[in-house]
Order: structure tokens, then sequence, then C-alpha cells
């Protein structure tokens, strides 16, 4: 066994060796990246495995994965994703109906964020593995049980303290059971506040509701009806250069806020990065036991809601965010202003909020003096303002799964229907002391030549906006996909084995409201409908050498339709779509060993996965185009390939070592090609120009990390624990304008341009101590229990966990865009009181 293990660490390093030839991020929103890309992982209760031999194929897949589980809990603050993946490769379910957002294929986990007592009620397997409910994704899946009989029954009230991006939760749960006239009910609530967040000038507010009945029509009948909700504002930070911590002194520094007087003479912190979002769900359950073997399930789920981001625009006026590249000393060095140089550098190395925050007061006062007339309307014209992008959407998912067992065969089939649509639009929220905003493009002239303003709605010829109406962009995005699988299981007492296919039809396109003058026959009305058929196999077999070890070996292959986030070119402005859309292949395989003993659980993996012709979309502002420019690869290719390990083991008493380690490549695998695009103009800036993307590593997560622990469980219903994690090989992704042949025009191999320029940034590598304990108390039929936890117990401040590298690039400057970065959060803390009745 350990011949066979060690085979397949060495097959990687030699795949390692050979295929990465020289030491080279995706690049971000920045309004993301200090949030934790989640692990979802179930925590479920220790099987009794008292067994020595037997058909334990089912226990070890219901027991916690001790890879996943230490990853979910220790590799979280440094953005660590498992194998790699994006949220989009697993699969999340709802009474066993896919949730996952149609439009870009991700999971919305914060949808249900705060509902700790629910969600806890979930069946979670990582990877490649046979699936009751779905064909899956290639990460996994987890299917959350909201059905009233699932949750606990009784009261359960919980208090949490944390100085992280909330500061105060408050929880109540409560749960019926199945009573004895057939009936179960079940209700949560709870709240999530911070005046401020970790983070200068954030803020959180979050509630969150749940609600559940459950009627056992018969013994072989029931029903369910569950609605959930997790409504939520907050205040978000940003990514910034090094240039501005060092200033600032301060690698939190946050630019997205400042202070803004209020009429009483009270000066308030104001953000201009806010995100608010309010998204329920509706889910109608029928469940039929038709007999012991056969069960057919039938599902519902509606949601209808909106999410939208406020922040600043501008027209003919200042860039008014502090950490723009013009207002920091090194642009003015750049340029040999040293007057101009020092002048900067004093008002940041000062802390002088005037500059290094938005000046709110600024705003006003320039808005309130700009005097303007548009046709018959007088008054004051906002070269400032603040707006909201909305996204409203409308989903509704179905399904049927039949499941069926003929001894040692477990038959299930699946037919599945998704529909969203997602309607964007833009509105003012505040004006900032204008009377209105005129409803033109900005600035055509500096990409058409045209000095004359550009209407963004046709039907409306220089509208007069007031706060509150839709400007800008109005467009709806339709998606609908029928997906249907089949799923054969095999079990026996040494060997078991299963195998599914899957069948899908995807179709989307776009809905103009507003015709847009620069694109009056392609922004109006309905687009073309983008169609996609797709088909998915996999399958696997788990040779069971004893009751307590066995070697699995699981593989697939499936093809993905761009999704429609990826595949227009500019939605707010018209219809058109990429050139040549295929559809994603997706190779993947993995080969485990597994044991599974009361005092020793061990995992060790290895994996490969290829997706191929995938389509990347980006977008970003150029200020020599004075607009956003919307850049699109075609044909990325990715690798994905690693060694995961885990451990659980007793070393003496109630003292358990825990540890894992992943070993990872994460490259891109092609040359793509790029084209680029301006939002307000018909000029192609790009056209099928070739990155040289081959071989750089994906970015913004360790490629690897460690994770080495002890936890004591004490006789009394206490236990306290503490792991070092340590962080390796962390890239930004790269800007794939530097990756080209234009980007070195003019320099030789031997300049140092040459490297500045093709060279991938990579941070160094971090660690952080955790710290947890608990403790339960029993008083009578009621139960305490406390539990604290500290994060980065050593307050290392000094990590980057991620950032990007900018899209902008000046060849004849490399430095002038430098990448903008987040650093792991200092020392933070939780703690949690709750009491079950």
């Amino acid at each position: 066994m350990k011949f066979i293990f060690y085979s397949f660490l060495a097959l990687f390093s030699i795949q390692s060796i050979a295929q990465k030839d020289r030491s080279h991020t995706e690049i971000g929103d920045d309004d993301t990246l200090r949030d934790n890309t989640p692990v979802f992982v179930a925590i479920l209760d220790e099987p009794d495995a008292s067994q020595g031999d037997g058909n334990i194929s089912g226990l070890l897949q219901s027991s916690r994965d001790v890879f996943a589980y230490g990853a979910g809990f220790n590799l979280s603050a440094s953005r660590f994703r498992i194998r790699g993946y994006q949220v989009d490769k697993t699969s999340i379910f709802i009474n066993g109906v896919p949730v996952s957002d149609a439009t870009n294929g991700s999971n919305i986990w914060h949808r249900w964020g705060g509902l700790n007592d629910i969600t806890r009620n979930s069946e979670t397997k990582n990877g490649l593995i046979a699936n009751p409910y779905h064909f899956g994704g290639i990460g996994g899946y987890s299917n959350i049980n909201a059905k009233a009989s699932a949750i606990r029954k009784g009261h359960r009230i919980s208090y949490a303290n944390a100085n992280r991006d909330f500061h105060h939760r408050l929880m109540y749960t409560y749960g019926t059971g199945m009573m004895a006239n057939g009936w179960a009910f079940a209700v949560s609530v709870s709240g999530r506040y911070a005046y401020e967040g970790f983070v200068e000038g954030t803020y959180y507010k979050a509630f969150s509701y749940f609600a559940s009945a459950e009627k056992k029509i018969n013994e072989h009948q029931r029903i369910s009806f569950s609605v959930l909700g997790a409504p939520r504002e907050i205040a978000r930070s940003n990514a910034s250069v090094e240039e501005v911590y060092n200033l600032s002194g301060d690698v939190y520094h946050n630019s997205s806020w400042g202070w803004q007087t209020m009429p009483d003479g009270t000066a308030i912190k104001r953000s201009a990065n806010i995100a608010r979002e309010n998204l329920p769900f509706f889910i109608l359950s029928h469940e039929n036991k038709i007999n012991e073997k056969t069960k057919w399930v039938n599902s519902a789920l509606f949601s209808i809601g909106k999410t939208s981001k406020e922040c600043l625009n501008w027209y003919d006026a200042k860039d008014p965010r502090p950490d723009y590249y013009r207002y920091l000393p090194s642009y003015y060095e750049s340029i040999n202003d040293e007057a101009n140089a020092k002048i900067w550098r004093d008002r940041w190395t000062s802390n002088n909020q005037d500059y290094t925050q938005i000046n709110w007061n600024q705003l006003y006062q320039t808005n309130n003096s700009n005097l303007y007339t548009q046709q018959d309307a007088n008054g004051v014209a906002g070269n400032s303002v603040n707006e909201n992008q909305w996204d409203n959407k409308i989903s509704l998912s179905l399904s049927s799964t039949l499941n069926k067992s003929i001894r040692n065969l477990d038959l299930t089939a699946g037919l599945y229907y998704q529909f969203q649509r997602d309607h964007h639009y833009k509105t003012i929220s505040d004006l900032l002391g204008g009377d209105f905003w005129v409803d033109v493009s900005q600035n055509p002239e500096q990409t058409s030549g045209d000095s004359l303003p550009a209407q963004n709605n046709l039907a409306t010829p220089n509208h007069i906006i007031k706060a509150g109406n839709v400007f800008g962009y109005n467009y709806f995005i339709y998606n609908h996909e029928l997906t249907g699988f089949a799923q054969a299981q095999f079990k026996s007492k040494h060997i078991d084995f299963y195998t599914a296919v899957e069948l899908s039809d995807r179709i989307f396109y776009r809905d103009g409201v507003f015709q847009n003058e620069r694109f009056p026959n392609d922004s109006k009305g309905k687009s073309t409908v983008n169609n996609f058929f797709n088909y998915a196999v996999k399958g696997g077999v788990v040779l069971k050498v004893t009751g307590r070890q066995l070697f699995t070996l699981n593989g697939a292959f499936m093809t993905e339709a761009p999704t429609s986030s990826n595949a227009y070119i500019s939605p707010e402005t018209r219809n058109h779509t990429a050139s040549d859309l295929q559809n994603e292949d997706i190779y993947t395989w993995d080969v485990n060993y597994i044991i599974c003993y009361p005092k020793l659980k061990m995992r060790a993996t290895f994996y490969q996965t290829e997706r191929k012709n995938a389509i990347l979309s980006r977008s970003f502002y150029n200020e020599s185009y004075r607009s956003n420019v919307n850049y699109l690869m075609q044909g990325v290719n990715y690798r994905h390939q690693g060694v995961e390990f885990g451990i659980d083991a007793n070393v003496v008493g109630g003292l358990n070592l825990n540890g894992l380690f992943a070993w990872s490549q994460h490259l891109y695998n092609s040359r793509p090609t790029a084209n680029a695009y301006i939002d307000n103009s018909t000029e192609k800036i790009k056209s099928d120009e070739l990155i040289y993307l081959k071989n750089y590593c994906i970015g913004g997560m360790p490629q690897s990390a460690f994770s080495l622990g002890l936890k004591y469980a004490g006789k009394h219903c206490w236990f306290l624990g503490a792991n070092f994690n340590y962080f390796m090989d962390v890239y930004l992704d790269p800007n794939p304008d530097r990756r080209t042949a234009n980007a070195v025009t003019g320099f030789l191999t031997s300049d140092p341009q040459w490297n500045k320029t093709i060279d991938q940034t990579k941070l160094k590598n971090g660690y952080n101590l955790t710290f947890y304990s608990g403790k339960s108390f029993r008083i009578n039929e009621k139960h305490i229990s406390l539990y604290v936890s500290i994060t980065n117990l050593t307050n290392n401040r000094l990590f980057v966990t991620g950032g990007y590298e900018q899209l902008r690039f000046d060849p004849t400057n490399i430095n002038k865009f430098p990448p903008k970065v987040v650093y792991m959060y200092g020392l933070n803390y939780f703690i949690m009181a709750t009491f079950s009745f």
C-alpha cells in the first residue's frame, strides 16, 4: 500500500518538473477580495465503527472527510480552495433541488448565511462520488435538509460575539419534531451586526429567517414547505497597492469611505462600496415512498428578490477615489515632479483624510457649484453621483428523482428544469448636491471622435435623471436548462462500483429595454438565442482491502456550456456575444487510499483535472479611452493536479493528532486568444491576440498548504485544540495583456524590463495559528455549551492572501499600475454561548 501511494507521489513530482518550465492570478473583483471562499463541509456525528469487516462503504461516505473538514476549518483564512476549484464546481442542493445561479454557475452560499442550525442538517461528499440527487459537480456536493422533521426538537438560543466582519449574532431555533398528528414545524431566526467591522469604514447588517411545515400524510407520503432567506447590507473594503499601505502605515487601509458633515453639523462615516441583497427561497417537496425499495421525490423551488451594489460614478470630473494612481507620490516621481511628490507624500503620511479618504463634502460642494443648462432644464448637474447597480432575480427550479434498490443494485434517475431571469439596471441613489444627471454615454469622443454625446436611450433623448430614476442601461438576461441523469450503484462485500450519465440542454438570451445610440439595431429587444447541448459520464470503483481500508478510483468526462455572464461582450450596451462560443471539456480522475478505524482516520489522494476551451471575461476601466474595456479570452485551458493527505489519530487517552497536507499545481495550460471591446463604442481594440499564458499559475489562493494540530477532549464534556497552518506558493493571477508579443516589443531578453513584464507576481509564504475550546453542561434536560476560537493567534499581519494584477498596463512604465493586494486579518476571535431546552 505504501508503495502504491509513493508511486503516485513520485508520478506527480515528475510531471511537476516536466511541466513547470518557469516560475510564473485571475484579475479579481476587489469588492470580494476580503471575503473568504467557503469550503462547504458537514459536521456529522462519528459512526460506530466497531465492525472489523463487511460492507461499510456507506458508513465511510457519511463520515466527515478528514481532509475536507480540516481544510474548511483551518485554511479558510488564506482563501484556500480544495483542488483549486471555484465554488461552481461543487453542487449545492436544498431538499434535493439545485440552487446554483444560472447566469454564472456559482453557489450563492450567503443566501442562507446565519442559518447555522438549519444548514448543519446537510449531507456532504467531496470530489467525484455517487450522488443520489443529481449528477453533481467535480468538486462534490452538499444537500441541505431544510424540512421541519430534520430540525432538532426543542428550543435553541445562541449568542456570539466576534471582532470579524460582524461583531454580534443572536440566533433562535425551535422544532417540534414529528408530532403524533403527523405534523412537524420548525422556525429559525438570526441577526448579525457590526457598527464597524475588522476593517475601518465597513459595517454589517444581516437578518436571516427560516420556517418549515411538514405533513406525514401516511406511511408512504410526506409533503413539506420551507421558506428561508438572509437579507443583508454590508459596507465593503477594497484592495489597494502596496504604496497606499506603506504610506498610511495600515495594511487594512480602506479607501472606500470618508467623513460627511450632516446638516446639523455632525460628521458620519460614509461608505461608497455597499452591497445589499434579499433573495429568499420557497421550496415545496413531495416524497412518495412507494415501497421499501422505491422512493420518488418531486420538488419545486421558487426565488424572487434583488441584489444591488452602491458605488460612485462621475463624469467630466476628477476621480474621487483617494487611492487613484495620480494621487500617489510614485506618479509624480515617475515624471520627475519631486515637488508634487512631496506634497502627496506628506498628505498620506500625515493621514490627511481630506485626501486619504473619500472627500464627501468636496463632492457636494463641487456639484453645488456646477451650474449647467440642459435644454429647458435649469439647475445644477451632478459631476459625481452615487449609483445603485441592480440585479433583480426570478428563478424557478423543478426536480423529480426516483431511487430504486434491487438487491445489491441501487438505481437513480432524475429530471430537472431551471429557469432564471435577471433584470439589470442602474438608478441614482444620491445626486451628492446636484439637481439632476443627464443620461448620455460618457466621453464617446474619446473612442469615436464624435464630439456629440451618445444617448443611452433613444426613446428619451437627454433624459434628465433624478434620484431613483433608471438610467445608463436596462436589460434582461434569460436562462433555461433542462437536465436528465441516470445512475447505477452496485455494492458487494469486497467491491463497489457506480456509473452515471447526464444529458442537458441550456439556452440563454438577452432582451434589451433601452435602445443605445451606439448600437441602435443591437441593443433593444430580444437577441439571438444561444443553445448548447451537453453530456457527462462518470464512474468509480471501491476496492475493500479490509473492512477498514479501501482503495477508490473515480473518473469523469463532461462538457459544460459557457455561462451567459461570460458570453456577452458588453450586455449593458448591446446583444453581442463572443464569436464561436463552444462547450468546455472537462476530464478528471482521482485515486484514494482510505483508512477508517475508531482511533485512526486517514485519506491519501492523487487527482488530476483538465479543463479545455473555457472562456474568461473581465472588465476594467481604461483611462486612455475613458470607458470600461471588456476583455474576453477564448480557448483557455486549465490543469489541476496534486496530492491531498488528511489524518486524525488518537495519540493517548483524549489526545488526538490531526493534520493535512495539500501539494498542488493549478496552471493555465494553453495559449488562448483575446479580443477587447470598449463599452460605449463599436471599436474593437484587440482582435485574436495570442496570449502566452501556458504554465502560469492560477492565482488568488495557495497552491499548497499544510496544517498540524492537537486536540484534547476531557471526560466532562470539554475540549481544546490548536493548529499551526502554513500556506505556500501564492500567486496573483497574470494580467494577460503583459503576456503578449506586443508587451515586450522593443525589449531584449537580457533587458530587465523583459522579466519585469512577463514574470508572474509571487507572494511570500504565510502562516497562522488557530486555537479553539469548548465546554458543555447538562442541567436536568437543559444543555448549555460554550465555544471560543481564535484565528491568527500570533497576530501575523504580513501575509498577503490575495489580490490581482491590474489589467491596465503601460509598457513604457511597468510599475505605473502595480498589483492591488489584501492582507490576512490580524488576531480575531469568535465566542458563542448556546442554551438548548
